[in-house]
């Protein structure tokens, strides 16, 4: 089968990878991709948002499925573009990628369906949100309602700095119109988690959890980025937790989706915070997590293509998804600088003295032949073990044998699996 995978980050690069390994998969490509997706796919410099260009690629080279990574051309319809010139492909349409498009959206779900969530109200007006701010405690959580890669969720420790996220979401427009209605919610404590799901309609397939880590250096501190690095299986999480999360939250919400006359079919991604009155939904995401991917692939058994296939044909519900018993953990190697700007084009050497992990490129470009940072997160460094501690170690042990000028990254990712 000939596959067309959307996206140019690291979570494309796992899923590159992943396909890669399916006898059924004949030709794989990749819109647009980056310096280390070339490697297993043949890239095609065409973005995410060119859907009219995306078309015309899998048309003239009879695509047999076109796979959607990233977020937003999700929401801007990219699926329903693509069906409406019969062409396959395994992603949420637009009125089903609303889950992560508009957290007003998934909040009024939530609390229509009755699903366990952070209380919370939403505002469109600034000066509203302000006045209900000043009556509210510290820590409190100020969400932009739309896209903001990421980056568009602040933890306020203080009403102050609330207040600051406020001004700027709603009135400096940091995230452009992402931030013309915001959502106040109740700080949560408690340990996070992600799990990713396949969806079809009512059908839920949950993948092994994840936990990631936000926060850009160690012990969860300084600003929140995309994801500096992540783990899986979770030995300090009862599994009656992670069925309690499918039961109470993951599933009721693949049935609201659907009893809204947007049925979801896709990767369904919760973030859940295991509070002490049990998991409580943080988010919803409407595609495969970065990095969370890059550890729960690398598990998976079955043949991911033909997961893909059962969903795109409803037939989900006949899979038996099988995983690996090993543990996984992944290394963010980041850009100086980053959450905020920092430099591109700058040389990578000792990616090919790594050994014993897998290197998912995430912002990676090819200079004049040679692998070049062209990102804030350039790298994913996962490794394998039997259990976290070697998984870890190999990790940390193989992200060192790489090298670019003003290198980062935390060095606790999965240390809170292993107290």
């Amino acid at each position: 089968m000939r596959i067309l995978v959307v996206g140019g980050g690291g979570r494309e690069h796992a899923i590159c990878w992943a396909l890669r390994k399916s006898p059924k998969v004949q030709e794989l490509y990749c819109a647009p991709g980056n310096g280390g997706i070339a490697s297993v796919a043949e890239c095609v410099p065409i973005q995410v948002n060119q859907f009219e260009e995306i078309a015309q690629f899998a048309l003239d080279h009879t695509i047999d499925l076109v796979v959607i990574g990233p977020d937003d051309p999700l929401s801007e319809g990219i699926v329903d573009h693509l069906e409406g010139k019969n062409i396959t492909v395994f992603g949420p349409r637009q009125n089903a990628a609303i889950i992560e498009g508009s957290k007003v959206f998934t909040k009024q779900l939530l609390k229509k369906y009755n699903i366990p969530t952070a209380a919370y109200e939403s505002f469109e007006s600034y000066d509203e949100a302000v006045a209900y701010l000043r009556k509210q405690q510290a820590p409190i959580v100020i969400k932009a309602d739309g896209l903001a890669a990421g980056k568009g969720v602040v933890v306020a420790q203080t009403l102050e700095e609330a207040e600051q996220a406020l001004h700027e979401i709603m009135v400096a427009k940091v995230f452009g119109d992402s931030g013309n209605q915001v959502v106040i919610e109740e700080f949560l404590t408690g340990q996070e988690m992600s799990i990713l799901s396949f969806v079809d309609g009512e059908t839920v397939c949950p993948m092994v959890p994840a936990q990631d880590h936000k926060a850009v250096f160690d012990g969860d501190k300084g600003p929140n980025t995309g994801g500096m690095g992540t783990y899986t299986p979770l030995p300090h999480i009862p599994q009656s937790v992670i069925e309690e999360s499918i039961e109470t939250i993951i599933k009721p919400t693949a049935k609201a989706m659907v009893a809204e006359g947007r049925p979801f079919r896709g990767v369904l991604f919760a973030g859940l915070m295991l509070t002490p009155n049990g998991p409580k939904t943080i988010e919803f995401n409407a595609r495969f997590g970065d990095p969370e991917t890059q550890v729960v692939l690398p598990r998976l058994k079955t043949d991911l293509l033909d997961i893909f296939l059962a969903a795109v044909n409803g037939r989900l519900d006949q899979m038996n998804i099988e995983w690996s018993d090993e543990a996984a953990v992944c290394v963010i190697l980041a850009s100086e600088g980053y959450p905020g700007p920092y430099p591109k084009g700058l040389p990578i050497e000792g990616l090919d003295q790594v050994q014993d992990a897998i290197v998912f490129h995430a912002g990676t470009a090819v200079k004049d032949g040679a692998i070049v940072t062209n990102g804030g997160r350039v790298l994913g460094v996962t490794a394998l073990g039997k259990d976290i501690a070697e998984a870890r170690a190999k990790a940390y042990a193989e992200a060192d044998r790489i090298r670019f000028q003003g290198k980062h990254y935390r060095s606790d990712i999965a240390k809170k699996a292993l107290v």
